[in-house]
């Protein structure tokens, strides 16, 4: 087992994780067993900083790079050439977690030779466990041991009050916020059904407001065709969707990223699953619902069991 209880310094950590806003998300974890083993630690996290920097909002890390940035390519080569001042960099980590897709051993190979003390890898590809728990394995190689953890992003008060902000203005009341998208057509449960379930909330006395992303075209023209009367907010950042979520009395939604951030935040969660499988991929969290029609196909979950979810 590697200690560090001797190091005349705070011990230096740097984890490496790519993908996007879910696999993030499944990863706050691993920051936050590595915060608890090592207080005042600098840990650094190397990713795509438009989601990694909630990390670093959360308090989770101490500082967010680029995998452009950090020129992390090169770890992936045969025989790569290391500038000096990365092998500096690389050499001025204690441990380096390694959780990149690296089936034969080149980036752990390329982070040793360019000088890792210690190197910990674990796999992105999720088969047997949940997600959370599949990337907390490799830590079991430290002694720590967080089966069966909650992923959790605490935002500071000022994050907070920004989206109590934006979120008032879009709404009258807390309001219960829905994102009818995800990554693919086949996660998305019919948009009318959205629709339906957005004017029963309006109809119990609640509100609800349309999260719609960069990729979500077609959400967006039905909703504007056939929902008019409902506000909907488009072109936020990661960090202002967080911020939002945060403010929401609830979040119903499909399996998304977003629907991962908004567990993680705490709020009442209702997420619908079709071909994925929710015993590996379910947002966790005190106050998550998961729905999944046992066919797998999205389109079969009754909007009855979602209404029944909702409260309404």
């Amino acid at each position: 087992m590697r200690t560090m209880a001797a190091s005349p310094r705070p011990p230096r950590l740097l984890v490496l994780r790519g993908g996007a806003l879910g696999d993030f998300i499944v990863t706050l974890p691993v920051l936050s067993a590595l915060r608890n083993r090592w207080p005042n630690a600098h840990i650094e996290l190397i990713g795509y900083p438009h989601v990694a920097e909630l990390a670093r909002i959360g308090g989770l890390v101490d500082a967010v790079g680029s995998l452009h940035g950090a020129g992390i390519a090169r770890f992936f080569g045969l025989r790569p050439q290391f500038p000096d001042e990365q092998r500096a960099y690389i050499r001025s980590f204690d441990i380096v977690f390694n959780f990149f897709h690296d089936p034969d051993d080149t980036v752990r190979t390329n982070l040793e030779s360019a000088g890792a003390r210690h190197v910990v890898s674990g796999s992105p590809l999720v088969r047997d466990l949940h997600a959370v728990d599949h990337l907390l394995k490799p830590l079991e190689s430290l002694a720590i041991y967080e089966a069966g953890a909650i992923p959790a992003l605490a935002l500071p008060q000022a994050e907070r009050a920004a989206g109590r902000e934006r979120l008032h203005a879009a709404a009258a009341s807390p309001a219960w916020i829905i994102h009818p998208g995800s990554g693919s057509p086949q996660k998305n449960w019919p948009i009318g059904r959205f629709i339906d379930t957005a004017r029963r909330l309006k109809n119990a006395g609640r509100s609800a407001v349309f999260l719609v992303g960069e990729a979500d075209e077609q959400v967006r023209e039905a909703l504007a065709r056939n929902a008019p009367d409902f506000s909907r907010m488009e072109g936020l950042s990661v960090c202002e969707a967080a911020q939002t979520l945060s403010a929401a009395a609830g979040y119903l939604g499909n399996d998304s990223g977003i629907s991962h951030l908004a567990a993680a935040l705490g709020a009442p969660t209702v997420a619908l699953f079709g071909p994925t499988d929710p015993a590996l991929w379910a947002p966790r969290g005190p106050h998550v619902t998961i729905l999944r029609a046992a066919s797998g196909v999205i389109d079969d979950i009754p909007p009855r069991e979602v209404w029944d979810a909702l409260g309404v």
